[in-house]
């Protein structure tokens, strides 16, 4: 047994303040990667301070059209939500792809994007590991591969975000509201995480004591035409190998907006600019969806390993993202 101290602050200033002042201390929300991640030793916190009554559990309308999101929310709550399910259908089946009924119960909006890998090699304290314990090395070069990245990747780590939400936002362009020990601020989605680098060991853009209480998705008309899919190995509890989040617009004939987003391929979920670019003003076919998916994938680096390596996640990417486009482009009635 490690033991540790339990915190139940009254505030979220509070709280911030617990954690910004002790370097040993971290955030519970749902806990659902935190109790598995000190069961098995990866971390191991002097001080948890309990936040899941202090943030909010309401899905709240923007004035802009959008929604706010309360990072106490919890996912299966989110996705069960009416809004989110007629205005940004990728969010809600996102999420009803991740973990399984009961971790959705439990697993809250601001913690679900701040899981960690789930790269074996992090996981297991008893082999190197950058991530984890930084200069050690990288155990995955050379090692099992399969689920690892193909974009973004470093010397230092090849090591995948785990999270279907967090691709969706990606998608939607979702600002991120952070109270830490400097004040308020807004971080966009697409900026809160980080690629490996030289520091692995850092998953995101936040300061220790940072803490998410809220995630504001905006106005997208548009979005309602919009889809997540994920490939994996089994049909439920099972991490991206590949997976994609999209939304289109479609005027006159030709992809007047796009939106992409790709997870299962890098350290942070990727958004796919050059994809978009080649989307944008062109009539949809299925030439044109393979161009988009080839210029995102032009730097791919997939990876060698004792289990056959990832190269097999070029492909993948390119037939999934072709799939998830023809699906969105295809004209229904009353739409």
């Amino acid at each position: 047994m490690r033991p540790f101290e339990f915190a139940r602050p009254a505030t979220v200033r509070d709280a911030v303040e617990a954690v910004a002042g002790d370097p040993a201390a971290t955030y519970l929300a749902g806990g659902t990667n935190l109790v598995d991640h000190l069961k098995l030793g990866v971390v191991s916190p002097h001080r948890i301070v309990d936040v899941t009554a202090l943030t909010s559990t309401e899905i709240q309308d923007d004035s802009d059209g959008g929604l706010v999101i309360g990072a106490g929310v919890r996912n299966s709550d989110l996705a069960a939500d009416r809004r989110v399910r007629e205005r940004y259908p990728v969010l809600a089946q996102a999420l009803l792809s991740g973990a399984s009924a009961q971790l959705r119960n439990m697993a809250s909006t601001g913690g679900n994007p701040l899981q960690r890998t789930r790269c074996a090699y992090f996981q297991d304290v008893t082999t190197p590991c950058n991530k984890r314990s930084p200069g050690s090395g990288c155990s995955a070069l050379g090692g099992a591969t399969r689920q690892h990245a193909i974009l973004g990747a470093s010397e230092h780590c090849v090591a995948t975000h785990p999270s279907d939400l967090a691709v969706a936002l990606a998608a939607l362009d979702a600002r991120v509201h952070v109270l830490g020990p400097a004040g308020d601020r807004v971080v966009p989605f697409t900026e809160l995480h980080r690629l490996p680098g030289d520091r692995p060991d850092l998953d995101t853009e936040l300061d220790h004591g940072d803490l998410i209480t809220a995630i504001t998705v905006p106005a997208l008309p548009w979005a309602r035409r919009s889809a997540y899919r994920k490939v994996r190995d089994r049909a439920s509890y099972a991490f991206a190998l590949v997976s994609v989040a999209a939304a289109v617009s479609l005027e006159d004939g030709v992809v007047a907006d796009v939106r992409v987003a790709l997870g299962g391929v890098a350290h942070k979920p990727w958004r796919a600019h050059r994809a978009e670019e080649v989307l944008r003003g062109a009539p949809p076919a299925e030439a044109l969806f393979r161009s988009a998916a080839e210029a995102e994938l032009a730097d791919a680096r997939p990876l060698d390993g004792i289990d056959g390596g990832n190269a097999f996640k070029i492909p993948l990417v390119t037939r999934t993202l072709t799939a998830v486009l023809r699906d969105l482009t295809a004209e229904e009635p009353g739409r």
